[in-house]
């Protein structure tokens, strides 16, 4: 009992210290840039070494997690994490910090692989198990929700490094109890490791995010731009090509036999490259344009981020008598109405402005989050649950570094961070929103054309099991 307890307060606080790093970001790339003297793309990579690190190795890990054990394997992931948090605090200049952002997404995949495999190990009985992943799915959706005003509040308060500093106690006290409290499983049967899936997948995204970052700069015709992007899509291509044949693939292209499983895949993509994506855009504009402070900046998200914790919890029950799928494309077409209502935000706006179009946004996410996740693993044999999750946690990586690089495309740099015209940014970020809305609905459709009643099976999973997926 005492082993249980210790494995849900450590997973736990792992996962806050997780989620609070992924929100508080945000708020405080004003002042890195100003602080390291980086333009946009500067700041774009900080959110995209993260995430692409992230999308890239969380399959592996829990590969590697199942063959060498999953507390060892948790507790490196906190090592690598808290090291790299103190070398982000430290970072000197733009490159040194995406640099250790990269090593904190590998840090960060490792953690979110291995730490609901922890619970179901520490709570084998569904009873026990379904709340301490009650507990699990209220952290995060908590840690989420203070994440923009706690990042506005250190950076404001003392200083940008605080936002990664903070993280180093936490840390600490989680690899302490990691190594002295929780109990070590693994599984008897591991898969190997999929090494030319991880590499073609990691060496593809990178050089997809790369050439779209870099396409305004230096030309979309431009021999390097066209080389990346052609590069890219080959590796990618190569990536299908090995999964389809290798004897024990990192992406079992077979599960994209279900058309449920694959409409969840294709709707958490589509969420993350539009409304998740956007928010680093939406921030500058908070702060550079209307000049809003970096707690300033933070408490705007507030409303939408509690609105969206209170809805992913009432899905509970909608999931009973509603079908998943229809949740997750009524999600997506008020992300994608919440984006539209952004054309509402002008150079000379009121902060207020922002607000309905993101509660909206955080209403659509409420229903879809929990939905998608129960979707993703229902629609797969329970012992490839993990394994779904991990595939699920991918698309959403991908999703926002791929959205963070194709929407910065349409946003003017120079008017970012406030050495250009206000109007020309605000002309950039209505571009984005529109094109996100699009890539929302194009989303909502195929959830709708692919997840349906006839195919998939019902799933009462309960709401808060489901959020605790989402941490990606």
């Amino acid at each position: 009992m005492r082993t249980q307890r210790w494995t849900l307060a450590v997973v736990c606080a792992a996962t806050a210290m997780l989620m609070l790093d992924i929100a508080v970001v945000n708020t405080a790339l004003s002042r890195i840039a100003e602080d390291l003297n980086t333009g946009l793309s500067g700041l774009q990579w900080v959110v995209d070494s993260y995430t692409l690190a992230l999308a890239a190795t969380v399959l592996s890990a829990g590969v590697l997690a199942d063959r060498l054990g999953r507390r060892r394997m948790f507790a490196i992931g906190l090592a690598i994490f808290t090291l790299a948090s103190l070398a982000c605090a430290l970072s000197p200049s733009i490159g040194a910090l995406n640099t250790a952002r990269a090593v904190q997404g590998v840090g960060a995949a490792i953690m979110f692989a291995v730490s609901l495999a922890l619970l179901a190990h520490a709570f084998p009985g569904s009873g026990e198990r379904t709340k301490a992943l009650a507990a699990y799915g209220a952290t995060i959706g908590a840690s989420f929700a203070v994440g923009p005003a706690v990042g506005g509040a250190l950076t404001s308060g003392l200083d940008w490094q605080w936002i990664f500093l903070i993280n180093i106690p936490i840390g600490i006290a989680c690899l302490a109890i990691t190594l002295t409290r929780v109990a070590e499983s693994r599984d008897p049967r591991p898969r190997g490791i999929d090494w030319p899936g991880q590499l073609t997948l990691a060496a593809g995204l990178f050089l997809l995010v790369l050439g779209l970052l870099r396409g305004n700069e230096d030309g979309w015709t431009s021999t390097a731009i066209v080389l990346e992007l052609s590069a890219a899509a080959v590796l990618l291509a190569a990536f299908v090509a090995i999964e389809a044949r290798v004897r024990e693939p990192m992406f079992p292209l077979g599960l994209f036999r279900r058309p449920d499983f694959t409409g969840a895949q294709l709707a958490a993509f589509a969420i993350s490259a539009s409304f998740f994506a956007i928010f680093l855009y939406v921030t500058l504009y908070l702060q550079q344009i209307l000049g809003l402070s970096a707690i300033e900046a933070g408490l705007v998200y507030i409303p939408g981020t509690l609105v969206m914790f209170v809805v992913s919890g009432a899905t509970a029950t909608l999931g009973t008598r509603v079908h998943p799928g229809t949740l997750i494309s009524g999600g997506l077409v008020l992300v994608a109405a919440g984006m539209a209502m952004m054309l509402l935000a002008g150079e000379t706006s009121s902060w207020t402005m922002v607000l309905p179009g993101s509660i909206v946004a955080m209403i659509g996410t409420g229903l879809f989050n929990p939905a998608v996740s129960a979707v993703a693993l229902g629609s797969v044999p329970a012992e490839q649950s993990g394994l779904a999750a991990g595939v699920n946690d991918t698309f959403r990586q991908a999703g926002i570094a791929v959205g963070v690089a194709a929407l910065g495309a349409l946003v003017p740099a120079e008017a970012a961070l406030g050495a250009g015209s206000p109007a020309a940014y605000v002309d950039g970020l209505h571009q984005a929103a529109v094109a996100g809305a699009g890539l929302a609905l194009a989303g909502a459709i195929a959830a709708f054309v692919l997840i349906r009643p006839r195919r998939a099976r019902r799933v009462e999973q309960p709401a808060t099991a489901a959020l605790a997926l989402d941490a990606a």
